[in-house]
């Protein structure tokens, strides 16, 4: 059941996982685990960290195995039909508090939440995201006037920022999004918005964890010991390496035959067989 305390924070974690290849055919990329904790749970300890308490996340893609990630820790509200970038924020609509701290699902990063969130009470913004000086690349640039709220588009000012996903929403913005199907801010909440604020703060510490060999990396440096401890390969905790590998994803229950050596391949149990798929 739902809690019925209102929720201070929400993780976006009903993506598709695309990036993630074979991968997200055995997991959603949020259960994914590191040190054994999957990475949304990372997400929200770290908001919890910073005084957010009770928090939700939307699942669609391999819904079950998320809800077994966020088993006891946050509220998951089932997505059946894909919402969009800010249409799964409706479950959060009219039970959570004024502002809700919004969220990636599946992001390892040190967001300066409690100044984050300061700024954007003394603003008194219904919108606010929390911007890094634009590190280039081909992310869209965000620019504010001199009191730091956002330039519409092809607009320019102060900047280039970038926008990092961190957000607060009040309840007059999450008010704006439309009742029914997907939505997305820039295109249904936006134009109806008077203005939204843009909280410039220093690049902090940032582990990307998007792909294969993101989570290999990722594995590498903080569970050298664990998911990290074959060279150049992932282990999941449930997996029983024995041979050679390089470049491998060890999933859910893998155990490929002892003393084989490979290279590029994910490998995991399913319904009592060993499954190999080829990693791009």
């Amino acid at each position: 059941m739902p809690s019925l305390k209102p929720l201070d924070g929400f993780l976006l974690a009903a993506g598709l996982g695309t990036r993630m290849g074979p991968l997200s055919q055995v997991l959603p990329k949020p259960a994914w685990p590191l040190v054994g904790k999957p990475l949304l749970l990372w997400s929200g300890d770290q908001l919890k960290a910073a005084g957010f308490k009770t928090l939700g996340c939307n699942a669609h893609h391999l819904a079950e195995a998320l809800r077994e990630a966020a088993a006891g820790h946050l509220t998951v509200f089932d997505e059946p039909e894909l919402l969009g970038s800010a249409g799964g924020l409706r479950h959060a609509r009219g039970r959570c508090a004024d502002p809700l701290a919004v969220w990636n699902g599946d992001a390892l990063a040190e967001v300066p939440w409690v100044a984050f969130l300061e700024s954007h009470r003394r603003c008194g913004a219904q919108l606010s995201w929390l911007l890094v000086p634009h590190p280039g690349g081909p992310w869209n640039p965000v620019w504010t006037d001199d009191e730091g709220w956002i330039l519409p588009p092809g607009e320019t000012g102060r900047g280039p920022y970038h926008f990092t996903g961190a957000a607060f929403w009040g309840a007059e913005a999450l008010a704006l999004l439309p009742d029914q199907g997907p939505a997305d801010t820039k295109r249904d909440v936006l134009p109806r918005l008077r203005r939204h604020l843009g909280v410039v703060v220093e690049p902090f510490p940032w582990l990307e964890v998007g792909t294969p060999d993101q989570l290999i990396s990722a594995a590498a440096r903080l569970g050298p010991q664990a998911e990290g401890r074959v060279p150049g390969c992932y282990v999941h905790p449930s997996a029983h390496p024995s041979g050679t590998f390089q470049r491998c994803i060890l999933g859910p229950g893998a155990a490929p035959p002892p003393g084989m050596p490979d290279q590029n391949a994910l490998w995991f149990a399913e319904h009592g067989r060993q499954v190999r798929l080829a990693l791009p």
